[in-house]
């Protein structure tokens, strides 16, 4: 899902992970960086999660053709050299703990590329997104009356004439494709045909909107059931930040924007809801997944709490290992340093150019709670396995 930028911004103003356009890209979004002015790589997490955040994206790139070629910027990998990067990289981290040891390892096996960012000198913003936890029923009762749809039946995607992997969302009336009915039309007026199918019903309209916004959630149900809700389509409209919204009519300050805010603002001023809502006509349609496991990134691999990141897929196609630094909001109130390796996995609507990173915080309140307040400006190194590496063989 999942993916989120601009200054002072952050995931629920900008969008996080779900799906994106094909389209070109002008200019490099990368610049080799020497052996001699590599950053101080550190780790603030457990090498565990990272190995388990490289094992699930190598499996991806093992089930693609070898000799696949991934371009990033100037440079190319093949899936198979990827895969093996990948495997390296965790290998490295898991018998590696002094800083001055774990930066000596990596660069005999890697090159490093720093995103140049998003004015040329490297800076990135950094925001976080999660996957929020919502209790449901399976019927609507009060105050369970706002639905979580899966795909309606009249909507289709056909072939857009304007290119190779594009494609026009809508439903066909008279026989002409039309576009899908915007979320005024669905939320707030008689915009899906009857019988659209419903995973669940929750009792917060705009917590409901966020989980459109993350694009996935686990439904949790009186009787102890979960399902995951995982994005399956969109009305095919285009996103507009509600955030930006509140900035722009001055009513919540761009320094003090978050998620928290927005929704302190709509829980202070409910009259608002419908029409602070209805700026963004994108709506996301849900299917049912798996309880087990995170919540699935772009390449259909699940996210890893901490060490999964949403990027610019057309700048960073496929999984690799990545370093990031920059600042994190703590359970405490305060920010601290950032330092980790991570792992692409996952795209958003609005997560464009090398200048965005989009962090995922893992499930529930105090994940929203964090991602919510991450918004702070970071640099972004990407690690490219060495052309003349061994070979390393597949994990079993």
């Amino acid at each position: 899902m999942a993916a989120g930028f601009l200054v002072a911004t952050l995931t629920v103003l900008w969008g996080c992970a779900s799906s994106r356009r094909s389209e070109p890209v002008v200019g490099g979004p990368l610049e080799p960086v020497p052996a001699h002015r590599w950053p101080q790589v550190t780790d603030d997490l457990d090498p565990a999660s990272f190995a388990e955040a490289c094992r699930q994206s190598a499996a991806y790139l093992d089930g693609l053709p070898s000799d696949r070629p991934f371009v990033f910027g100037a440079e190319s990998r093949t899936a198979a050299e990827l895969a093996d990067g990948l495997r390296r990289a965790s290998e490295i981290v898991d018998r590696t703990s002094d800083g001055a040891d774990l930066r000596r390892a990596l660069s005999s096996d890697f090159d490093l590329y720093r995103s140049v960012g998003r004015d040329g000198r490297g800076e990135v913003l950094v925001t976080g997104y999660f996957e929020p936890v919502l209790e449901a029923r399976h019927r609507p009762e009060p105050p369970f009356e706002y639905p979580v749809y899966g795909v309606p039946d009249d909507l289709v995607t056909v072939p857009d004439a304007s290119g190779a992997e594009r494609y026009a969302i809508g439903r066909f009336v008279d026989g002409v494709l039309v576009p899908y009915p915007d979320r005024a039309a669905i939320d707030f007026g008689p915009g899906l045909p009857a019988g659209t199918d419903v995973l669940g019903w929750v009792e917060d309209r705009v917590e409901l909107f966020f989980l459109h916004v993350q694009g996935s959630g686990t439904l949790v149900f009186d009787d102890g059931a979960r399902v995951r809700a995982g994005f399956a389509m969109s009305n095919g409209r285009e996103y507009r930040s509600i955030g930006r919204l509140l900035i722009d009519e001055g009513v919540v300050p761009a320094s003090e924007m978050s998620m928290q805010a927005i929704q302190r603002y709509l829980v202070e001023h409910p009259d608002e809801v419908e029409r602070v809502l209805s700026w963004n006509p994108r709506y996301v349609f849900f299917r049912s997944l798996s309880p087990v496991g995170g919540p699935l990134g772009c390449f259909g691999v699940p996210l890893t709490a901490g060490r999964s990141i949403a990027v610019d897929r057309r700048l960073f196609p496929a999984p690799a290992p990545a370093f990031l630094e920059g600042r994190i909001p703590s359970a405490d109130g305060r920010d601290r340093p950032l330092s980790r390796l991570v792992v692409i996995g996952d795209t958003g609507d609005s997560i464009t150019g090398p200048g965005r990173v989009d962090l995922f915080f893992g499930a529930g309140a105090e994940a929203g709670e964090l991602a919510g307040r991450t918004k702070h400006l970071g640099e972004l190194f990407l690690l490219l396995p060495k052309k003349d590496l061994p070979h390393s063989p597949t994990a079993p």
